[in-house]
């Protein structure tokens, strides 16, 4: 969805950011700005500033920077039209209609309409819940020690013993019967006519990350089948792609998920303190939820079940979370079938210490192989060692494979240096061994002097958004054509722009960058990190080291591309490279 700059920039003025992060992060005001724990990362002193003068935020400790809209975006997860959105909504601003096509506004639609009937059915569910038709499921839920602030912390609630009950009230609500079976929770067919899709069924209504019902699921009472009956799929609910618990979750800011196999141990954990849980939604994980996970979290341990289809699940789930980039490890529940259990026997402090113990996703895997070998007889070792072999392959890097090679020949008493010949002989034999290395060709060395060329130009842009006076010096040399990057072009554009109306203004640069991914980029521009120099001397040297790159490289380009008809701009590119070398007339003092 496109909003014009006016109106973005209008919404933002319109939304002081200290006011908006308050609703997050606790902030104290020291000098011109406002402090506080980042909730980007872990930290025991305050790293966070928000400064009042400049709406922008920045952390010194994790780098995280941005105007409103920026914080936003990474702290719900909001894509850039969301943020706009809602900062909207708060500030009282009226959106203008989106110019969709008649099918893209249809979709737009069920999808908004479904979720308004989820949001009701949600809420009927918990008030069943508290009245006298649900006295049996809230007595459930108490005896497996759940508070009342939980139950309504996670909006449980119950389908009462009528068939047809939900479906009743929300016909009264105005829906029609199509709409409520695309929502998944009524069915119709010939013999029975509509009824219920759950009924007689504690309930957990299942959200997305931005709080919204998208689905449900319901745990029967008595003997009934299934035990656990989760929503089909819908246009809003699709469960290989959404976590139970993730909307809490993710708002724990701690570094790792604990990743659990149903809803009460989400739940138990949650109450125990561990506010990091969540669960797969009746299904093994798959690659979309660690696309998912991937977003919030690097690393993840595993509290599965502690059976055989709890330990198979956990050896499925290790490669698929490697393969997003993501490191697991393995927490083991003995001698209690699942977290839930494990909590109510011996406390939150013994899980505490589970987790402090838990085991490497990969080496995990091997534990479960030697079931299969007799490693007490030279035969069984050796089998056991060509298929640890066999997976050590498997590692592409080159360092981590090392570090795995020494770790497993540590672990199963065998010399290191044979192990290592043993990976590579497989390797081999499986086609995954590497070409030996080759010396770096002029293109691959063209690339890295390219990166090196871009921050160049990103740490200028720094420089010149941090300091007017240096700003002044630097645009004698440097134009906005010199940045050859586009995205730091545009923004050199807008920055040139405002300075030459004396209005500098950051956090309305970045109203200019809707798509999500140039948004963070240009967020990341403004607090490029330039490294700590200790005396003026050497921050000016480095300085116009960073300038004189910039334009050699700028001439270098422009002349590759010239026009060999363009002698005005043959000449202008020879007087160019006249002046760089000599540097004392383009020196640019900092004082």
């Amino acid at each position: 969805m496109y909003y014009p700059e006016e109106l973005v920039e209008e919404i933002r003025l319109k939304n002081d950011i200290v006011d908006v992060i308050s609703g997050y992060v606790k902030l104290q005001k020291k000098g011109s700005s406002y402090f506080g724990l980042c909730p980007f990362h872990n930290e025991k002193s305050p790293s966070f500033s928000v400064s009042r003068q400049k709406q922008m935020y920045y952390c010194f400790g994790c780098g995280a920077g941005g105007n409103v809209f920026t914080f936003l975006m990474e702290y719900e997860n909001y894509s850039f039209a969301e943020a706009v959105k809602v900062l909207a909504d708060r500030a009282g601003v009226e959106l203008p209609e989106g110019d969709y096509s008649k099918e893209a506004k249809e979709r737009a639609d069920l999808k908004m309409t479904l979720l308004e009937i989820n949001k009701l059915a949600a809420k009927y569910f918990y008030a069943q819940l508290k009245s006298e038709h649900g006295k049996a499921a809230y007595t459930y839920l108490k005896n497996r020690e759940l508070s009342d602030e939980t139950i309504t912390g996670f909006g449980l609630g119950y389908s009462n013993k009528y068939s047809n009950d939900l479906y009743r009230y929300l016909k009264a609500k105005g829906y029609k019967d199509d709409i409520l079976v695309k929502a998944g929770l009524i069915t119709i067919d010939e013999k029975h006519g509509a009824y219920d899709k759950f009924w007689n069924r504690v309930m957990f209504p299942i959200m997305d990350a931005n709080n919204r019902v998208i689905g449900f699921g319901g745990r029967v009472m008595g003997d009934g089948k299934p035990k656990y009956l989760n929503s089909p799929e819908t246009p809003v609910f699709d469960k290989s792609r959404n976590l139970y618990g993730l909307h809490r979750a993710r708002r724990s800011r701690k570094p790792y998920f604990l990743i659990c196999e149903g809803y009460m141990d989400v739940i138990a954990l949650h109450q125990a303190g561990f506010t990091n849980a969540v669960a797969s939604l009746g299904t093994a994980l798959t690659s979309g939820h660690a696309s998912l996970i991937k977003r919030y979290v690097d690393e993840v341990y595993l509290t599965y079940d502690s059976d055989d289809a709890g330990t198979r699940a956990a050896l499925r789930a290790v490669p698929i979370l490697k393969e997003a980039g993501i490191t697991a490890r393995v927490i083991r529940m003995d001698p209690y079938k699942d977290p839930d259990e494990f909590i109510k026997n011996l406390g939150a402090e013994a899980f505490a210490e589970r987790i402090g113990k838990a085991r490497n996703g990969f080496m995990f895997g091997l534990e479960m192989l030697e079931r299969d070998y007799d490693l007490s007889t030279p035969e069984g070792k050796t089998a056991f060692l060509r298929e640890a072999a066999k997976r050590l392959s498997e590692f592409e890097d080159e360092i981590e494979r090392s570090n795995y090679i020494e770790a497993v020949a540590k672990a199963y008493r065998v010399d290191k240096d044979e192990l290592r010949k043993l990976v590579v002989k497989t390797a081999i034999q499986k086609g995954l061994a590497k070409p030996a290395g080759r010396p770096i060709t002029t293109v691959q060395k063209e690339k890295t002097k390219e990166d090196g060329h871009l921050k160049s130009q990103r740490i200028l842009l720094t420089w010149m958004i941090e300091d007017a006076y240096i700003f002044g010096q630097i645009q004698k040399i440097i134009d906005v054509n010199d940045f050859t990057e586009p995205l730091y072009r545009t923004v050199a554009e807008l920055l040139y722009g405002q300075y030459e109306k004396d209005a500098l203004n950051p956090a309305q640069i970045l109203n200019h960058f809707t798509d999500e991914e140039e948004h963070r980029r240009v967020a990341e521009l403004f607090h490029t990190k330039i490294k700590e120099l200790s005396t003026a001397k050497e921050q000016e040297k480095a300085l116009n080291e960073t300038v004189l790159r910039v334009k050699k490289h700028s001439i270098d380009e422009q002349t590759r591309n010239l026009d060999p008809a363009d002698i005005a701009g043959l000449q202008k590119l020879m007087a160019d490279r006249r002046a760089l070398q000599n540097p004392d007339k383009l020196h640019i003092s900092i004082n």
